[in-house]
This record gives C-alpha cells, sequence and structure tokens, in this order.
C-alpha cells in the first residue's frame, strides 16, 4: 500500500511521522502549487469550493508519483466538506484511476467505526501500535503548530524577519528528508534553536491579528497566499484560531470535556449565533469575539468563493465589529484570486489598524493633561 493525502497546512509533517514509524509507504504530495490548482481546477466542478479542486490536484499528483490509497479528513453538518469524498472517488474514478480512499469522519460517538477506518489505513489491529503512533503523531502535530506560531512571533519582532523565512524554508525542506517520529522531532528542536538566535527588537510593539474563518483556507498556505508571512513582514503578530492540534483536540479528546478551544468559541458565539451553521461558521463569530476580547487590534476572516457557513458568519460579523469596536476584514479567496490586489486589502488593513492605534494612543495623552 502506498498512502498519500491532501495537503492541509502542515499536518502532512505529523501524518508522515506517524504512518512510517508504522512501516508504511508514505507518498506526500508536492507542495501546492499553480500546477496543482490548475490539474483540480480543470477536473471539479466549476463551483465547488477551492480546497476540494486543490484536494484533486493534490492527489493526481500523488497518483502520478505511484500513491493507491488516500486518507482524508471527513466533516458532517451542513458543509460540502462532509461530501468531499464522494465527489472526489467519482472524479478520480471518472479519470481512469482505481485508487481506495479511506475517510476519517470525527466519530461523533461512533468509535468503532472510526476505528475500523484506522486500523484499514494503518494495515495493522495491535490497538498499542496505533494508540502509540496516534499520541506520537498528536505531539508532532502540536510541536509544529507551536514552532510556527514561534516563527510568526519572531517575525514580527526580527530586526531582520526574512531571516525567519530562510530557517523556515530550511525545515520545509528538512521535513521531506528526514523519516519517522524521532528524527522529526529532532528537527523541529533544531529549528526552534536556529529561530531563538534570530535578533529581535523588544521595543517594538507590533499589532495583534487574529485570523479566523473556513479551518482549510486559514491553515493552507498556498490557498490563503502565505498571509501569515505576508503580515509578518508587515510587523503583524498574526494568530490562528483553527489549527490542526486544535482540530484534533476538539474532535477526539478535549472538544468531549467541552474543555476546547472550539467549545469556548462556541460560548462566545451564543449571543449571536446559538447552533451549528456548517463547517466552522459558529467558530468563526466566537473566536473573533475572542480576540477583541483579549485585546486585538484587528480580525481577519478568511474564506473559499461560495463557502456558505462562512458567508453567514460574515454576516453576523458586521454586527461584531461594531458591538466590540473591533475592525473585521473578510477576504474571499478562489482560483482566481490575484496576488496584488490581495496584498494591498492587507496593507490598506494595516494602514487603518496603525493609524487607530495611534489616534488613541494620543486620545489617552490628551486625556491625562
Amino acid at each position: 500500500m502506498k498512502i498519500t493525502f491532501p495537503h492541509m497546512g502542515n499536518t502532512y509533517i505529523a501524518v508522515k511521522a506517524m504512518l512510517e514509524d508504522l512501516g508504511l509507504e508514505v507518498i506526500v504530495p508536492p507542495k501546492c502549487s499553480k500546477r496543482t490548482l490548475e490539474l483540480g481546477t480543470k477536473y471539479s466542478p466549476e463551483s465547488i469550493c477551492l480546497p476540494l479542486k486543490i484536494n484533486i490536484g493534490n492527489y493526481i499528483e500523488s497518483i502520478e508519483r505511484g500513491a493507491d490509497t488516500i486518507l482524508i479528513t471527513g466533516s458532517c453538518g451542513p458543509c460540502r466538506f462532509g461530501f468531499y469524498s464522494v465527489i472526489e472517488k467519482e472524479i478520480l474514478k471518472d479519470l481512469g484511476y482505481d485508487i481506495d480512499i479511506i475517510v476519517f469522519d470525527p466519530p461523533d460517538g461512533n468509535y468503532k467505526e472510526f476505528i475500523n477506518r484506522i486500523t484499514k489505513a494503518v494495515n495493522t489491529n495491535n490497538p498499542i501500535k496505533i494508540l502509540k503512533s496516534f499520541n506520537r503523531g498528536r505531539i508532532i502535530l502540536k510541536e509544529v503548530d507551536r514552532l510556527f506560531q514561534f516563527s510568526n512571533k519572531k517575525r514580527a519582532y526580527a530586526v531582520n524577519s526574512y531571516e525567519v523565512d530562510k530557517i523556515m524554508q530550511k525545515f520545509s525542506e528538512g521535513v521531506l528528508k528526514v523519516k519517522g517520529v524521532i528524527e522529526t522531532k529532532k528537527l523541529i528542536k533544531r529549528i526552534f534553536k536556529e529561530l531563538e538566535k534570530i535578533e529581535v527588537d523588544n521595543t517594538k510593539r507590533p499589532l495583534k491579528v487574529g485570523i479566523v474563518g473556513e479551518i482549510y483556507t486559514v491553515i493552507e498556505p498556498y490557498v490563503n497566499l502565505d498571509i501569515e508571512r505576508k503580515l509578518g513582514h508587515m510587523g503583524v503578530l498574526v494568530d490562528k484560531f483553527l489549527t490542526p492540534s486544535r482540530w484534533v483536540e476538539h474532535n477526539l479528546t478535549l472538544g468531549h470535556l467541552g474543555l476546547s478551544e472550539e467549545r469556548k468559541a462556541w460560548k462566545a458565539a451564543k449571543p449571536y449565533i446559538r447552533t451549528l451553521v456548517g463547517g466552522h461558521g459558529r467558530e468563526t463569530v466566537g473566536s473573533a469575539i475572542m480576540y477583541a476580547e483579549k485585546g486585538y487590534d484587528g480580525v481577519i476572516q478568511l474564506l473559499p468563493f461560495t463557502c456558505m457557513p462562512e458567508i453567514v458568519a460574515e454576516t453576523i460579523l458586521k454586527t461584531v465589529a461594531k458591538d466590540y469596536d473591533i475592525p473585521i476584514l473578510t477576504l474571499i479567496v478562489d482560483e482566481l484570486t490575484g496576488e496584488a490586489g490581495y496584498v494591498t486589502r492587507l496593507e490598506a488593513f494595516v494602514d487603518l489598524l496603525k493609524r487607530r492605534k495611534e489616534e488613541r494612543k494620543f486620545e489617552r495623552v490628551l486625556s491625562r493633561s
């Protein structure tokens, strides 16, 4: 079995390490690129959301490298992501690819089915081996998220923010050369040390911006046009509400105890939206409120074109922005999104936040005099 999976931010790092430890042959798709998007757009329904198109491109590029089995996470509720596996299987079948697709839907109480799919994917029914590998993968996922958040912080304070890019590029290249959890952990540790050595200017007071929205668009840098890096070079400290490790915590561990960050977002969103609207629409509203309460300077909502849950959230965010007095920018992406216009909108938003921060500082000085 030669196993692959779609790119979804940095998830591939943990999945690759975990599957390699289980002795499976892993085919990591090439990084998302213009070719990936072109392949996906060519063979997907025109009106389907962007993540599915990228998925199809990833699969074709992996199959070209020999993959014969695809792993994908599922979803539930009123979101098209829940139908991705069915649509994707039909598209690949029409293209003549004979490939097996294993879907990891959130267990939602049905752990037996969830475990059955895991045993099929990892080609063993040894529960201890599976649990150990899962736990190791979970740790890698968390460490990778922590590494990228640390790189965001370094970029905002660094004397030369481009030094962070060089080190993170080294990490992206290195992670494909190491094998298994132990080697991956060593690499992460080494990259942390290199980032720590970067000279910073602690007198900087960077703007703080929270990223919310549809999870794939938030965590996949090719789709969001590397928004974290772009904002970092503009002197912004970025925080993403949704990350792969938080998704795991919510769906497989802390969420069932009511302790996950997503549960907190549901509570925060309750005055505006009381029920599931699909995808992460409710979390988008709640997390924007949480960022406002933490004193963030602004919030950016990201969503793929035609994403209904996020369109619902977008309409509510206008009221949230007014009630909490926090600027919220919505950016919609699809295969026609132009980078120049995207950057211009980001620059204008950052300028607005800077001016607003300076005006507030000036008002405080006047009130004391």
